[in-house]
């Protein structure tokens, strides 16, 4: 029996993303393929997929409006399937990670489930139903970071993603005892250390926001994968940041989000020391011109304006072997 797609007369991409596609002349083939892959459900090869994984990456937005990219982990079933359209988190957000202030009952939320190892993800978009905490200092409008907690996200939109400019990494060590406690610090400027940390990295992770009631179950929040050779997020004056955007799958769901919203939130993974820099801005997108020409395989660029961060040095219990690069990444350039 065919899995069943997309079963809504409305549009599975909301008004952003279909601009967008109607810019490039895409929009009625991705009509046909959004209708066939996006789920508002669950299917049971995604249920197994999220099952397994020890980290996810989540996207919310605080109460300013600003869009903020965490990741949580566990061990394999911290994240588990209640039925097809409900996914419990049972996992403290780490020191540092806005999370602990960003989540809480009614919030709308991405999620990014990565195998990197793989390559294999799927994503999903959906509203934070209910939270259990079991701490006699915590609550749902402000989740700290001691006793245990999870929560259930039912699902607005499900679908897989191509394997795409993600570098392979092996998952070398889970619950690694750090030998020194972690550090926050809190950022808006970029020292040498941030621009050493940005500058050396290969991927990073991308929370967007398009959050309006008119627009179905195509309004929430995305977070999203970001991969390049080393140095493909340029580090420039002023706490801005410049990133090339190469061939996708055509949903435009970063960018659609920006086209309606400009505001993004990005978070960068040091896989070998543990340390996270969470940031949030502003984003614009550069279409065309001497810029994106100068930068092989590039389509477009995203320039991000830094308003605030966290730099956790340590935080992260995970670590990673060093990577296999995407062979997609082969014909793409460099600053």
């Amino acid at each position: 029996m065919a899995i069943m797609g997309w079963n809504k007369d409305e549009s599975p991409f909301h008004p952003g993303e279909l601009a967008i596609q109607a810019r490039l002349g895409v929009q009625e083939r991705m009509d046909r393929q959004g209708r066939r892959i996006v789920r508002d459900y669950l299917t049971k090869q995604h249920q197994q997929f999220f099952v397994h994984l020890p980290y996810v990456t989540v996207g919310t937005v605080d109460a300013k409006g600003r869009p903020w990219a965490s990741i949580l982990t566990g061990e394999p079933g911290f994240l588990s399937v209640m039925d097809e359209r409900t996914l419990r988190v049972t996992a403290q957000p780490l020191l540092g990670d806005p999370l602990a202030q960003t989540l809480a009952e009614g919030v709308d939320v991405g999620l990014l489930g990565i195998d990197l190892q793989t390559r294999r993800r799927n994503r999903m978009n959906g509203v934070v139903r209910t939270i259990h905490v079991n701490s006699s200092n915590a609550h749902t409008s402000n989740i700290n970071t001691s006793g245990t907690m999870s929560f259930d996200v039912r699902v607005r939109q499900s679908f897989g993603n191509c394997p795409q400019y993600i570098q392979s990494r092996a998952l070398e060590t889970r619950g690694l005892e750090p030998s020194e406690p972690p550090t926050v610090h809190r950022i808006t400027t970029f020292s040498d250390v941030e621009r050493t940390f940005i500058q050396t990295a290969d991927t990073f992770f991308i929370a967007t926001a398009y959050q309006d009631p008119s627009a179905g179950a195509a309004s929430g929040v995305d977070v999203s994968h970001r991969g390049g050779k080393p140095g493909f997020v340029r580090v420039d004056g002023d706490g801005m940041l410049t990133v090339p955007d190469f061939s996708g799958n055509l949903h435009f769901n970063t960018f659609g989000n920006l086209q309606l919203n400009p505001r993004a939130g990005l978070l960068f993974v040091d896989f070998d020391q543990g340390d996270l820099l969470y940031l949030t801005g502003t984003a614009t997108v550069i279409w065309e011109g001497p810029e994106v020409e100068a930068y092989a395989g590039a389509e477009r660029l995203l320039r991000f304006k830094l308003e605030q961060g966290y730099h956790a040095a340590g935080s992260l219990p995970l670590r990673w072997s060093g990577p296999e690069f995407s062979p997609f990444l082969e014909p793409t350039g460099g600053w």
